[in-house]
C-alpha cells in the first residue's frame, strides 16, 4: 500500500504504474519520448525515513514499456503519517515525467558540397534521424560557403513554417565562418558558442524568434555520439534550451564508449 501511494505520488505524465514486484512499484513509460526527472526531489524524498524512491537518469530518451523509475518503502513498514507528508510535499510538483516529441518542421542545410556515397549517407543519417522523432525534414539544401547564400537559405525555411534548422559544413566554431555570420543576418541570437563536451565541442546554439537553429559539427553528420545528439530530443519537445542547461552537460561531458544509453536508439522505434 505504501509502495502505491508513493508511485502515485512521484509519476507524472506519460507514465503507467505497474503492479508490485520485490516489494516495489515500477513506472514505465507509455510514449517514445524525452525522460525528465526532478534529481533534487528525488534527494529530498529520500532523505524521509523509510522512503526508497530510484530513478533513471533525466533527459534520457525512452520508448514505450520502459521502466524509468521504482518506489518502495525499505522497511516492512512506515508510518502512514510518512506517506502523507511525502504526498502533500509532491501535489502538483510529480517527481518523474516524459515529454512527448512534437512534429516539428525541419530544415536542414550544409555548406560542404559532397558527393557520391559521402552526400547520400549524410542525407539518409539526417533523415532518419528527423524522422525518428516523428518530425518533418522539409529539405536538405546544399548551398555555397557564402553568408548571403546561407541567410538566404534560412530565410526560405523560416518563410515556410520551419520550426527547426540545422547546418552542417564549414569551420563551425570559427567566428567568421559563413553559416555564423548568416545568423545575424536572419536576425538571430547566439545562445552558446561552443560546448563543454567531447566529442560536440564545437557546436553552437542560436535562436531567430523561437525557432532554434544549431549546427551539426563534422563528427555529428554521420553519428549519434555528440552533444548535437543530445539537444535534439529536447529541442524536439519544444523545450527552450539556454546556455545554464548547454553548460550543465559539462558534468558529465565527456562521452566516453559505452555511454550508448545516453543517446536516442535512432535504431529502434518502438
Amino acid at each position: 500500500v505504501a509502495g502505491r501511494r508513493l508511485a502515485e505520488a512521484i509519476a507524472g505524465e506519460n507514465l503507467t504504474i505497474r503492479p508490485p514486484a520485490q516489494s516495489r512499484y515500477n513506472l514505465a513509460s507509455t510514449i517514445k519520448g524525452l525522460l525528465r526527472v526532478d534529481a533534487a526531489a528525488v534527494v529530498e524524498s529520500n532523505l524521509m525515513p523509510g522512503i526508497a524512491i530510484f530513478t533513471m537518469q533525466d533527459r534520457l530518451v525512452v520508448l514505450p514499456g520502459k521502466i524509468v523509475s521504482g518506489a518502495k518503502v525499505s522497511p516492512v513498514a512506515v508510518p502512514e503519517a510518512t506517506i502523507i507528508e511525502l504526498e502533500e510535499r509532491l501535489r502538483g510538483k510529480p517527481i518523474v515525467r516524459v515529454l512527448p516529441f512534437l512534429p516539428l518542421k525541419v530544415g536542414v542545410l550544409t555548406t560542404e558540397q559532397l558527393t557520391g556515397r559521402p552526400r547520400e549517407r549524410f542525407q539518409t543519417t539526417v533523415e532518419h534521424k528527423i524522422a525518428w522523432y516523428g518530425a518533418e525534414m522539409m529539405r536538405l539544401e546544399f548551398v555555397e560557403n557564402d553568408p548571403a547564400a546561407v541567410a538566404n537559405a534560412m530565410s526560405a525555411f523560416l518563410a515556410e513554417g520551419a520550426d527547426l534548422i540545422l547546418t552542417a559544413g564549414g569551420n563551425t566554431i570559427d567566428p567568421i565562418d559563413p553559416t555564423f555570420l548568416a545568423l545575424a543576418e536572419v536576425g538571430a541570437e547566439i545562445v552558446r558558442f561552443g560546448a563543454p563536451t567531447h566529442p560536440g565541442s564545437m557546436f553552437w546554439l542560436a535562436y531567430r524568434g523561437d525557432v532554434p537553429i544549431f549546427n551539426l559539427a563534422s563528427c555529428s553528420m554521420f553519428s549519434k555520439s555528440t552533444v548535437a545528439d543530445l539537444v535534439l530530443p529536447w529541442i524536439m519537445t519544444g523545450e527552450v534550451v539556454t546556455n545554464k542547461e548547454l553548460a550543465e552537460l559539462g558534468y558529465g561531458g565527456l562521452l566516453d564508449r559505452g555511454m550508448d544509453y545516453r543517446f536516442p536508439p535512432y535504431d529502434k522505434s518502438e
